[in-house]
């Protein structure tokens, strides 16, 4: 049963699926695009490597399965329920990922997630593709809460949240479980009116 919200949503329904997925530019010539089909192959070779597969315990085993978690992008899209960039270099090269899930339009929330492939992690990526997000969310996008977690052994994590203005409020004791066991979750995030530390 659901009841009849007594406040005005922040987001009304319709208003992100009303048009396409936006295209975002940041800083160094990075641009954040929806995934194409072009992209299966290095998008399944991220999660190959031991630091993406060391802090994010769901995998796609084959490109037939990224397929399949592509089309699922799309959809999050239409029904509002997340929205899934690449991270490129001026729309080719993909140098990373990042991703608002679990949105929630009533109360304007949303969580960020990203990973950064090998070649491209100390270069300000990460960060710059945050914050880029973050500036459209909490701006063009209508959101007023932007949250992120991370394992707190994830000190590279830590470091582009704090960059990109998500204040750390605090740690989730034994939150999430990952291939060595449960780990304690640090919680960052970035409010309308924030602006980014660097």
């Amino acid at each position: 049963m659901t009841s009849a919200l007594s406040t005005p949503s922040t987001i009304p329904a319709g208003a992100l699926a009303a048009g396409p997925q936006p295209v975002l530019a940041a800083p160094a010539d990075l641009l954040l695009r929806p995934w194409e089909a072009t992209d299966v192959p290095v998008f399944l070779a991220a999660y190959r490597d031991p630091e993406i597969q060391r802090w994010h315990t769901r995998r796609p085993a084959s490109e037939e399965e990224v397929r399949a978690w592509f089309d699922r992008y799309r959809q999050d899209w239409a029904q509002e329920e997340g929205a899934h960039w690449a991270v490129t270099r001026g729309g080719g090269d993909v140098l990373g990922r990042i991703a608002m899930r679990g949105i929630d339009l009533d109360d304007g929330v949303a969580e960020c997630a990203y990973w950064v492939l090998p070649a491209a992690r100390g270069a300000g990526v990460a960060s710059g593709a945050l914050t880029a997000l973050s500036d459209w969310a909490l701006g063009e996008a209508g959101f007023h809460r932007l949250e992120l977690d991370h394992s707190t052994r994830n000190l590279a994590s830590c470091r582009v949240a704090v960059k990109s203005g998500f204040l750390l409020e605090g740690t989730k004791r034994s939150d999430a479980v990952h291939s060595d066991g449960r780990h304690d979750m640090h919680l960052h995030a970035r409010i309308r009116g924030d602006e980014p530390s660097a």
